[in-house]
């Protein structure tokens, strides 16, 4: 896991000060090593952050050239089938100088080029220059794991893993993307290409550019998306037996090809259905095998070392349960300058907490991560069935009238009204945006006299998957946005924050295909249950005291915290800062007041205090 950076021009760059710059503020991504590399014609330029996990010697450093001079690599992942890909080159006539899976990468592309991003298995954001071409080439792996950010503009393409890396640039505009914001408003994230910031893109998951320097021009695509499922497996009745063999195997190798690495590795057991069949199956690849679990004084709702240490000594593991420091509220700015974009997930709190505490006995962590989107696990899935079974032979007008009624009378915050604004969907092809942080007439209050243009609802509704079957709609749209924009950016900065590589073996593509091709929906979820398959795997797998049905989110209680305190405090502060808010202050106090009524508005007041603290950090212009 790296930090990397690059800029490419049609002429020479005068000023070099950007690269050194920029990567100094990747350190965390990177600490063990840095290096750059310059064009012999002055046109292009790349960065790199080291943290080294496989080949510790200087024959892994970066930025990477090939043997002949002809290509150079930055990059940031692990290629977790490199050692076949390795032995495959090597009988076409290919050399190798190092072990490391990146020169695999330059290798790969000198053979197949773009094409080359098939045959990658991994988590991975590269850019490659090929000097033949006169072209940049940058990628990211399928599910969104690793972060690229890119400004193109005048002929010049600078690049970065992370958004503070351009912002280095003194010379660099920092002004707010108003159509990102909605999103941000409405969704708790900024979906697909969208930045918070003018003028600058986010490559999507699963896609790939080109940047030529004698045109200047630039090609974007898709090089890979999630299969459609079989019709003949959602009409007919499935084969379990068949379908768990092939889920444990390619769970079990998945397992064993994150496992590899030439520094520490553990797991971080939750105890949860999704962590624990991971640590079942890499006892198998490993006799030692290091389980982390983390308590949080204080919390006992959110404690799960009972369950994790089931699994432990069921499976006989090392296992380390650490006590994390008390969720300070100190630590908002310190999170709000990490991440690129604000997010609304409180629970960025406790997983860096998490990372901090792991990497001080080992380098790299798998985890459980993809499992709720690609198998049916969330609680919504079930009351989106529900609702389609109980409610669907009301009339579409009459259930439009209910959301809009809902939406006027109900106040933000009360329980439920999201769901009722959800009947105004259509759901034979649409899908409710049951997370609603702030609703058209929300996001207006809020934002007071702002140049205001409502996108959010067209954008999610442009996303949606066009298929027919209300659960595979849900968890696609999950699993390209909510996981991908949300979930993997929350684990990414706050492990990297920490110099921590976390590994999600869930999110290997073969098991993507296999959950999203051949698994029926009544396997992941009905109006009763979920994660129907997964369930059957932990009966044969897990000890019998396992308790399949726990379903704990990971997080820390904000609620009760903004009750009275510091957390209340800051929270008021921020919002309140007579510097000139950006969100109503009229508006912010109905709803705190609303808070303090038993109204679900904690979320949405930690969205506006992370976006405020952000925005002071960066600078960021309205």
């Amino acid at each position: 896991m790296c930090g990397i950076l690059g800029i490419c021009s049609r002429a020479d760059i005068t000023d070099r000060a950007w690269l050194t710059a920029g990567s100094d503020v990747l350190r965390h991504r990177g600490p063990d090593d840095v290096g750059e590399w310059w064009s012999p014609d002055g046109c292009v330029a790349l960065g790199h952050r080291r943290l080294a996990i496989l080949d510790l010697s200087p024959t892994g450093h970066q930025p990477m050239l090939d043997a002949r001079g002809e290509l150079c690599i930055v990059f940031n992942g692990e290629i977790y089938n490199f050692a076949d890909l390795r032995r495959e080159l090597s009988n076409k006539k290919h050399s190798f100088r190092s072990r490391s899976d990146t020169e695999v990468i330059l290798a790969a592309y000198r053979e197949w080029g773009t094409d080359c991003l098939s045959h990658l298995n991994g988590m991975f954001a590269f850019a490659l220059y090929d000097s033949r071409e006169r072209q940049l080439f940058m990628a990211r792996d399928r599910a969104g794991e690793k972060p690229l950010f890119y400004a193109l503009s005048d002929g010049v393409l600078r690049f970065a893993s992370e958004l503070k890396g351009l912002m280095a640039s003194p010379a660099f505009a920092r002004h707010i993307d108003w159509e990102a914001l909605d999103c941000y408003l409405a969704m708790g994230f900024v979906p697909g290409e969208r930045c918070i910031l003018q003028g600058v893109k986010k490559l999507p998951p699963a896609h790939a550019l080109v940047f030529n320097l004698e045109s200047g021009q630039s090609r974007v695509w898709r090089y890979w998306q999630l299969p459609p499922l079989d019709a003949s497996v959602e009409a007919g009745p499935a084969n379990e037996a068949s379908l768990l063999e092939e889920l444990e195997a390619l769970l079990e190798d998945a397992v064993r090809r994150q496992l590899v690495a030439d520094v520490p590795v553990g797991v971080l057991l939750s105890g949860g259905v999704d962590s624990s069949l991971v640590t079942a199956m890499a006892v198998r690849a490993t006799p030692k095998l290091k389980t982390f679990t983390i308590r949080f004084p204080g919390d006992s709702q959110f404690d799960e070392t009972e369950h994790a240490r089931l699994i432990a000594r069921h499976f006989g593991t090392e296992h380390e349960e650490l006590e994390a420091d008390q969720s300070t509220v100190d630590l908002l700015p310190l999170l709000a300058r990490q991440f690129d974009e604000p997010i609304v997930d409180p629970s960025v709190v406790p997983t860096f907490l998490v990372s901090r505490l792991v990497r001080k006995y080992c380098k790299v962590a798998l985890g459980g991560d993809g499992g709720d989107e690609m198998f049916g696990g969330y609680g919504h899935y079930n009351r989106l069935l529900w609702m389609q079974q109980k409610l669907g032979r009301i009339p579409f007008r009459l259930r439009k009238s209910v959301a809009r009624a809902a939406e006027a009378l109900l106040p933000v915050g009360f329980r439920g009204r999201n769901w009722l604004q959800g009947l105004a969907v259509d759901w034979q092809e649409g899908l409710p945006l049951t997370a609603y942080y702030f609703d058209r007439s929300a996001r207006r209050q809020v934002m007071g006299q702002a140049p205001w243009e409502l996108v959010a609802e067209g954008v999610w509704e442009q996303r949606v998957p066009p298929t027919g079957n209300l659960l595979q709609r849900a968890t696609r749209m999950d699993f390209e946005n909510y996981l991908a924009e949300g979930i993997l950016v929350k684990v990414d900065r706050a492990s990297m924050l920490n110099s921590l590589e976390v590994r999600s073996p869930w999110l290997d593509y073969r098991l993507i295909e296999f959950a999203f091709a051949k698994v029926p929906s009544w396997l992941k979820a009905t109006a009763t249950s979920r994660k129907v398959l997964l369930k059957k795997m932990t009966a044969r797998l897990l000890p019998p005291a396992f308790d399949q049905n726990r379903k704990q989110g990971f997080g820390i209680p904000l609620a009760s915290w903004l009750e009275s305190g510091p957390w209340q405090a800051f929270f008021r502060e921020v919002l309140s800062d007579s510097t000139g808010p950006v969100f109503d202050p009229e508006v912010v106090g109905k709803l705190m007041a609303g808070q303090a009524k038993g109204r679900s508005n904690s979320d949405r007041l930690f969205a506006l205090v992370l976006f405020e603290l952000w925005r002071r950090e960066y600078q960021v212009s309205m």
